[in-house]
């Protein structure tokens, strides 16, 4: 059996799924390395999660945010074939998005997370996935092409985090609202995503 430590990466060099080696901190590998990250993250959240179907949806999107993994992996021009990450798997975050808004007692304002483990374990996996944004922005703007689907995948991700940690709090019976823990009234804030 061959052994995980190649040490091929012992001077700071990494290979790229496609061939050629680059720097460990160039912008390719911090942007799919966040995504490695996210997927621990909501590893750990689906783990503490006693809700059964956010737990299975969370499943999935980690299966699915593999494809995304591997997509940042490999630059494009060594890519055979279509992208892993399609339009219908945005869309179907869009449709989650969609439905949980639509649940009585999500918060729609600003929340303060920690008023339930889960559900903040959620949250911090949506910070994760925020950067990981933000990671793959300055990959593009450095002149890298990436599937146009990857970001709009995270950026949906992220709101369907979002709503995962207010529902598993709503069904706690916890409220998160920053408006309502700083006693203030007046119109809603803008939402938190």
């Amino acid at each position: 059996m061959s052994s995980i430590s190649t040490k091929t990466g012992d001077g700071g060099q990494t290979s790229l799924a496609g061939g050629g080696r680059v720097s460990k901190a160039s912008l390719r590998v911090e942007s799919y390395g966040t995504v490695d990250e996210l997927n621990s993250a909501l590893g750990f959240a689906r783990s503490i999660s006693d809700d059964e179907e956010i737990a299975r949806q969370t499943k999935l999107i980690q299966q699915e945010l593999f494809k995304l993994g591997a997509t940042l992996a490999t630059p494009i021009a060594n890519r055979k074939g279509q992208s892993p990450v399609t339009p219908e798997m945005v869309e179907a975050l869009t449709d989650k998005v969609h439905q949980l808004e639509t649940m009585e007692g999500i918060l729609s304002d600003w929340a303060v997370s920690g008023e339930h483990p889960a559900g903040a374990a959620y949250d911090v996996a949506r910070t994760i996935c925020r950067r990981a944004e933000r990671c793959i922005v300055r990959l593009i703007e450095s002149g890298e092409a990436v599937e146009p689907n990857v970001l709009a995948y995270l950026n949906r991700l992220s709101d369907l985090l979002w709503l995962f940690s207010r529902k598993l709090e709503a069904s706690a019976g916890a409220s998160s609202s920053l408006r309502t823990m700083n006693a203030k009234g007046g119109s809603r804030w803008s939402k938190a995503w």
